[in-house]
């Protein structure tokens, strides 16, 4: 096989990507990536998961010594802000983190192509910017895994200054006095929180009647109480129609959802996070004839292939949950199905984590959503506030819900907020990856003390038998 042809070329060196490249070289195939950035990582590593959970953790760290440690009995002096040095921690992070990517491709042989890559054919991808433009590669299989971007909004004008996507919010060279959040999902909460901690005043627009659409009813609501108790001020059933930018800040024009008066609310700095669109543009995927819907969803099979059966779509860029590790979760299935295995993924079982604090995970089915499919469950929900170690931690907002078949007591769905929901979750992700019921949770001996126990004591209220409430 010569210099310029391989068994597979992925396009795109994000979460998708890297993982899909890393697992078809470790097959045995001869794999390039074509990443545009000048590192690897795609949006999560670089101005994305990693940079916003840096932030995240030290911004905790921040509001704790500053209100939270006295009633521990550890006392602080004066606790100050160097907000430059928070932003080299998050950095040195994506710089880890990144360099970390480049070591594996080489450690697994696999060849980083630098630059845009689209289709020229079904089995050739030309490098149209960067690096190696005009450079073309052969490939058996091709990858599409080129992720996905902010959400515009019209009268809305990004400049990464005044008016913010996620990009910008982590790399605000001061403290905003007022943040104005467009859009309460998870990126808008997460970076608000991040903000709110370190002295800004934080309001949330959002166009539906709850934050965090799509989550449980019940964990929504619970949810922007504790993010209210915490200082954020939500604005609900509005819309967002103008921004008007001037030295002094932002002027944004704010319309009920349903329609109505307007009013003007003002800001230093508005952050853009009404969603995100995959990025699609520029890989000459019409000329190829490769569906997409009007957002630039690429239509897919059940193996992943698009209608060109050499080329495969993973990710964000395909129908399903903007998720990292999902798209790492197909990177490897699409892969080994290149590589002649039979693997499969569990949609049902793949967790979904905000991670502001308290945390808020779940997986599986919403009460929502099988009420809607006529489903018969039962429901079981234990409090933080009743167990022991969240007591001693002092972080006792939350509680734990498990959702269960009513007749066969297979677990449906499990939605946590609380300390360390995201790493609570897994547990339940597990059960329901082996088709395990709310009795395997409830009768599985959990170490004492922990935060682990609510799960347990959630699985024992299911059928009406806590202990410890």
């Amino acid at each position: 096989m010569s210099e310029n042809q391989y068994d597979v070329v992925v396009i795109g060196g994000g979460p998708g990507g890297y993982v899909a490249a890393i697992r078809a070289a470790q097959l045995g195939l001869k794999t390039a990536c074509v990443e545009m950035r000048e590192t690897l990582g795609g949006t999560c590593l670089n101005v994305g998961c990693i940079p916003s959970k840096a932030l995240l953790h030290a911004s905790e760290r921040y509001e704790e010594a500053h209100h939270g440690l006295a009633d521990l009995g550890v006392k602080t002096g004066p606790v100050k802000l160097d907000l430059k040095a928070m932003m080299g921690h998050k950095d040195k992070v994506v710089g880890d983190n990144v360099k970390g990517i480049e070591f594996l491709f080489k450690k697994n042989k696999v060849d980083w192509i630098k630059g845009h890559g689209a289709l020229k054919s079904g089995t050739e991808v030309e490098i149209t910017k960067g690096v190696d433009k005009g450079k073309v590669v052969q490939a058996k299989n091709i990858i599409i895994a080129t992720g996905s971007e902010s959400t515009p909004i019209p009268g809305v004008e990004v400049d990464e200054k005044q008016i913010v996507t996620s990009t910008g919010a982590l790399e605000l060279g001061k403290v905003p006095k007022k943040l104005v959040v467009i859009g309460g999902g998870v990126i808008g909460l997460e970076l608000g929180s991040v903000w709110a901690r370190l002295g800004s005043e934080v309001q949330v627009i959002e166009f539906l009647d709850r934050i965090l659409p799509g989550m449980d009813n019940e964990v929504s609501k619970n949810f922007q109480r504790i993010l209210k108790k915490q200082g954020l001020d939500f604005k609900l059933k509005s819309k967002v129609t103008s921004a008007k930018k001037a030295k002094s800040g932002v002027t944004l024009t704010v319309e009920p959802a349903a329609g109505g008066d307007a009013e003007e609310i003002k800001a230093d700095i508005v952050l853009l996070s009404v969603g995100r669109r995959p990025y699609t543009d520029g890989l000459g995927l019409e000329a190829l004839g490769i569906e997409t819907d009007p957002r630039g969803v690429i239509q897919v099979d059940a193996h992943y292939r698009t209608a060109v059966p050499t080329v495969y779509a993973i990710g964000d860029c395909i129908p399903g949950a903007m998720l990292a590790h999902k798209a790492e979760d197909e990177g490897v299935v699409v892969a080994e199905i290149i590589a002649g295995q039979k693997p499969h993924i569990n949609y049902d079982a793949i967790p979904n984590i905000v991670y502001t604090w308290p945390e808020v995970a779940s997986v599986g089915k919403t009460e929502e959503e099988l009420k809607e499919a006529g489903i018969a469950y039962k429901s079981g929900k234990f409090p933080f506030t009743a167990n022991g170690r969240a007591r001693a931690m002092a972080a006792t907002d939350g509680f734990v819900k498990i959702l269960a078949d009513a007749v066969t007591d297979k677990v449906l769905g499990c939605h946590i907020v609380g300390p360390e929901a995201g790493g609570l979750i897994h547990e339940i992700v597990t059960i329901m990856e082996f088709g395990g019921s709310a009795e395997d949770v409830a009768r599985t001996c959990h170490g004492h003390p922990t935060l682990n126990e609510v799960v347990k004591e959630a699985a024992l209220a299911v059928d009406n038998r806590t202990i410890h409430m």
